[in-house]
Protein backbone atom coordinates (compact mmCIF):
# COMPACT_ATOMS: atom_id res chain seq x y z
CA UNK A 1 0.00 0.00 0.00
CA UNK A 2 3.02 2.36 0.58
CA UNK A 3 4.13 1.87 -2.73
CA UNK A 4 0.80 2.92 -4.22
CA UNK A 5 1.04 6.03 -1.98
CA UNK A 6 4.44 6.95 -2.47
CA UNK A 7 3.35 6.93 -7.12
CA UNK A 8 -0.02 8.68 -6.49
CA UNK A 9 1.86 11.65 -5.25
CA UNK A 10 4.53 11.62 -7.22
CA UNK A 11 1.57 11.53 -9.90
CA UNK A 12 0.39 14.66 -8.10
CA UNK A 13 3.19 16.55 -9.22
CA UNK A 14 1.93 17.04 -12.48
CA UNK A 15 3.35 20.23 -14.40
CA UNK A 16 0.12 20.32 -16.69
CA UNK A 17 -1.99 20.24 -13.60
CA UNK A 18 -0.27 22.89 -11.90
CA UNK A 19 -0.27 24.95 -14.30
CA UNK A 20 -3.89 24.54 -15.47
CA UNK A 21 -4.55 25.00 -11.70
CA UNK A 22 -2.84 28.34 -11.41
CA UNK A 23 -4.00 30.04 -15.34
CA UNK A 24 -7.99 29.13 -13.87
CA UNK A 25 -7.58 30.98 -10.25
CA UNK A 26 -5.71 33.96 -11.98
CA UNK A 27 -9.33 33.67 -14.50
CA UNK A 28 -12.79 35.02 -13.29
CA UNK A 29 -14.98 32.62 -12.18
CA UNK A 30 -12.33 30.18 -10.94
CA UNK A 31 -14.83 27.71 -8.92
CA UNK A 32 -16.58 26.88 -12.00
CA UNK A 33 -13.56 26.75 -13.94
CA UNK A 34 -11.69 24.19 -11.02
CA UNK A 35 -15.16 21.98 -10.90
CA UNK A 36 -15.79 21.29 -14.37
CA UNK A 37 -11.88 20.73 -15.07
CA UNK A 38 -12.11 18.08 -12.15
CA UNK A 39 -15.09 16.21 -13.66
CA UNK A 40 -13.28 15.92 -16.96
CA UNK A 41 -9.79 14.82 -15.41
CA UNK A 42 -11.81 12.53 -12.89
CA UNK A 43 -13.69 11.27 -16.47
CA UNK A 44 -10.79 10.22 -18.22
CA UNK A 45 -8.14 9.26 -15.75
CA UNK A 46 -11.19 6.73 -13.79
CA UNK A 47 -12.30 5.02 -17.25
CA UNK A 48 -8.85 4.32 -17.93
CA UNK A 49 -7.55 3.35 -14.47
CA UNK A 50 -10.60 0.59 -14.68
CA UNK A 51 -9.40 -0.42 -18.35
CA UNK A 52 -5.95 -0.72 -17.34
CA UNK A 53 -6.58 -2.61 -14.42
CA UNK A 54 -9.32 -5.37 -15.15
CA UNK A 55 -8.53 -5.52 -18.63
CA UNK A 56 -4.40 -6.51 -18.06
CA UNK A 57 -3.76 -10.00 -16.77
CA UNK A 58 -1.04 -10.38 -13.69
CA UNK A 59 0.63 -7.44 -12.49
CA UNK A 60 3.49 -8.25 -14.81
CA UNK A 61 1.38 -7.56 -17.87
CA UNK A 62 0.47 -4.41 -16.12
CA UNK A 63 4.36 -3.22 -15.17
CA UNK A 64 5.28 -4.34 -18.51
CA UNK A 65 2.09 -2.27 -20.03
CA UNK A 66 3.93 0.36 -17.90
CA UNK A 67 7.17 0.51 -19.07
CA UNK A 68 6.53 0.21 -22.98
CA UNK A 69 3.35 2.72 -23.09
CA UNK A 70 5.08 5.70 -21.42
CA UNK A 71 8.49 6.39 -20.88
CA UNK A 72 10.58 8.23 -18.01
CA UNK A 73 12.61 9.70 -21.05
CA UNK A 74 9.63 12.31 -21.37
CA UNK A 75 9.87 13.58 -17.80
CA UNK A 76 13.43 13.78 -18.21
CA UNK A 77 13.06 15.60 -21.45
CA UNK A 78 10.67 17.99 -19.94
CA UNK A 79 12.68 18.39 -16.67
CA UNK A 80 15.78 19.64 -18.79
CA UNK A 81 13.71 22.19 -21.11
CA UNK A 82 12.53 23.38 -17.74
CA UNK A 83 15.64 23.69 -15.85
CA UNK A 84 16.82 25.40 -19.18
CA UNK A 85 13.97 27.87 -19.29
CA UNK A 86 14.64 28.24 -15.90
CA UNK A 87 18.38 29.44 -16.56
CA UNK A 88 16.96 31.99 -19.47
CA UNK A 89 14.67 34.10 -17.18
CA UNK A 90 17.24 33.78 -14.32
CA UNK A 91 16.88 36.68 -11.56
CA UNK A 92 19.62 39.49 -12.77
CA UNK A 93 19.98 38.34 -16.25
CA UNK A 94 20.30 40.82 -18.62
CA UNK A 95 20.07 39.65 -22.15
CA UNK A 96 22.30 40.73 -25.15
CA UNK A 97 21.05 41.87 -27.89
CA UNK A 98 21.83 44.16 -30.75
CA UNK A 99 19.61 46.89 -32.42
CA UNK A 100 18.21 44.97 -34.95
CA UNK A 101 17.37 41.97 -31.98
CA UNK A 102 15.79 44.58 -29.50
CA UNK A 103 13.34 45.86 -32.11
CA UNK A 104 12.39 42.58 -33.32
CA UNK A 105 11.80 41.58 -29.76
CA UNK A 106 9.22 44.80 -29.05
CA UNK A 107 7.60 44.13 -32.51
CA UNK A 108 6.93 40.42 -31.49
CA UNK A 109 5.39 41.73 -28.28
CA UNK A 110 3.23 44.30 -29.61
CA UNK A 111 1.75 41.65 -31.83
CA UNK A 112 0.84 39.25 -28.56
CA UNK A 113 -0.85 42.17 -27.54
CA UNK A 114 -2.70 42.87 -30.29
CA UNK A 115 -3.73 39.23 -30.75
CA UNK A 116 -4.17 38.89 -26.42
CA UNK A 117 -3.93 36.09 -24.79
CA UNK A 118 -3.61 32.41 -26.51
CA UNK A 119 -6.79 30.79 -27.75
CA UNK A 120 -6.64 27.99 -25.18
CA UNK A 121 -6.56 30.70 -22.00
CA UNK A 122 -9.39 32.65 -24.14
CA UNK A 123 -11.56 29.28 -23.81
CA UNK A 124 -10.46 28.82 -20.17
CA UNK A 125 -11.53 33.17 -19.64
CA UNK A 126 -15.00 32.37 -21.27
CA UNK A 127 -15.91 30.88 -17.58
CA UNK A 128 -17.87 27.78 -19.07
CA UNK A 129 -17.83 24.30 -17.19
CA UNK A 130 -17.95 22.62 -20.17
CA UNK A 131 -15.05 24.08 -22.14
CA UNK A 132 -13.14 23.25 -18.78
CA UNK A 133 -14.08 19.73 -18.51
CA UNK A 134 -12.97 18.87 -22.59
CA UNK A 135 -9.77 20.56 -21.39
CA UNK A 136 -9.65 18.26 -18.42
CA UNK A 137 -10.59 15.09 -20.01
CA UNK A 138 -8.08 15.57 -22.81
CA UNK A 139 -4.86 16.14 -20.36
CA UNK A 140 -5.38 13.85 -18.30
CA UNK A 141 -3.50 11.28 -20.00
CA UNK A 142 -2.31 8.95 -17.79
CA UNK A 143 1.80 9.29 -16.72
CA UNK A 144 4.05 6.62 -16.02
CA UNK A 145 3.91 7.57 -12.32
CA UNK A 146 0.05 6.59 -12.30
CA UNK A 147 0.48 3.69 -14.92
CA UNK A 148 2.76 2.48 -12.58
CA UNK A 149 0.64 3.17 -9.62
CA UNK A 150 -1.94 0.98 -11.11
CA UNK A 151 0.32 -2.26 -11.63
CA UNK A 152 0.85 -2.08 -7.68
CA UNK A 153 -2.65 -2.31 -7.69
CA UNK A 154 -3.12 -5.07 -9.83
CA UNK A 155 -0.44 -6.79 -7.84
CA UNK A 156 -2.82 -6.37 -4.85
CA UNK A 157 -5.22 -9.20 -6.33
CA UNK A 158 -8.15 -7.21 -3.96
CA UNK A 159 -11.57 -7.89 -4.80
CA UNK A 160 -13.65 -5.75 -6.94
CA UNK A 161 -14.63 -3.11 -4.30
CA UNK A 162 -11.36 -2.86 -3.68
CA UNK A 163 -9.67 -2.31 -5.94
CA UNK A 164 -11.98 0.51 -7.51
CA UNK A 165 -11.66 2.15 -4.07
CA UNK A 166 -7.78 2.14 -4.40
CA UNK A 167 -8.26 3.23 -7.73
CA UNK A 168 -10.86 6.16 -6.22
CA UNK A 169 -7.96 6.47 -3.72
CA UNK A 170 -5.33 7.32 -6.10
CA UNK A 171 -7.39 9.73 -8.11
CA UNK A 172 -8.08 12.03 -5.10
CA UNK A 173 -4.01 12.42 -4.16
CA UNK A 174 -3.25 12.62 -7.57
CA UNK A 175 -6.03 15.60 -8.10
CA UNK A 176 -5.57 17.08 -5.02
CA UNK A 177 -4.10 20.49 -6.65
CA UNK A 178 -7.12 20.77 -8.02
CA UNK A 179 -9.28 19.51 -5.63
CA UNK A 180 -7.35 22.00 -2.58
CA UNK A 181 -8.68 24.82 -3.81
CA UNK A 182 -12.26 23.85 -4.67
CA UNK A 183 -12.81 22.52 -1.18
CA UNK A 184 -11.73 26.34 -0.02
CA UNK A 185 -14.12 27.92 -2.01
CA UNK A 186 -16.97 25.35 -0.75
CA UNK A 187 -16.31 25.50 2.88
CA UNK A 188 -14.80 29.18 2.54
CA UNK A 189 -16.74 30.74 0.50
CA UNK A 190 -16.12 34.28 1.81
CA UNK A 191 -12.79 34.19 2.55
CA UNK A 192 -11.71 32.38 -0.41
CA UNK A 193 -12.56 34.96 -3.15
CA UNK A 194 -10.85 37.71 -1.40
CA UNK A 195 -7.97 34.98 -1.14
CA UNK A 196 -7.34 34.49 -4.42
CA UNK A 197 -7.58 38.25 -5.50
CA UNK A 198 -4.37 38.88 -3.39
CA UNK A 199 -3.42 35.70 -4.77
CA UNK A 200 -3.95 37.47 -8.39
CA UNK A 201 -2.14 40.85 -7.33
CA UNK A 202 0.70 38.92 -5.74
CA UNK A 203 1.45 36.70 -8.76
CA UNK A 204 1.24 40.01 -11.15
CA UNK A 205 3.79 42.03 -9.02
CA UNK A 206 6.08 38.71 -9.14
CA UNK A 207 5.14 36.25 -12.13
CA UNK A 208 8.84 36.56 -13.66
CA UNK A 209 10.27 35.84 -10.20
CA UNK A 210 7.84 32.81 -9.72
CA UNK A 211 8.04 31.76 -12.95
CA UNK A 212 11.73 31.08 -12.31
CA UNK A 213 11.02 29.39 -9.15
CA UNK A 214 8.25 27.24 -10.39
CA UNK A 215 10.40 26.17 -13.92
CA UNK A 216 13.77 25.55 -11.32
CA UNK A 217 11.73 23.03 -8.36
CA UNK A 218 8.99 21.21 -11.39
CA UNK A 219 12.05 20.74 -13.64
CA UNK A 220 14.42 19.07 -10.77
CA UNK A 221 11.32 17.08 -9.80
CA UNK A 222 10.61 16.01 -13.14
CA UNK A 223 14.40 15.15 -13.36
CA UNK A 224 14.29 12.82 -10.16
CA UNK A 225 11.16 11.25 -10.90
CA UNK A 226 12.16 10.18 -14.52
CA UNK A 227 15.16 8.93 -12.61
CA UNK A 228 13.52 7.38 -10.41
CA UNK A 229 11.59 5.52 -12.83
CA UNK A 230 14.59 4.11 -14.90
CA UNK A 231 15.83 2.70 -12.10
Amino acid sequence: MDSIVFWAFTAAFNPTLLGATTVMLLLDHPKRLLLGYLCGALLTSLTLGMVIVFAVDGSSGATSAAQSTVSPATDLTLGGLLLLAAYLIRPGRVPKETGRLAERRLRREEKKKEKGPPKWQQKLSEGTAKTTFVIGALLTLPGASYIIGLGHIADKDASVPATVAMILGFNVIMLALIELPLLAFTFAPEWTPDAVDRFKAWFSRRSKLLAFRGALVIGTLLIVKGTIELL
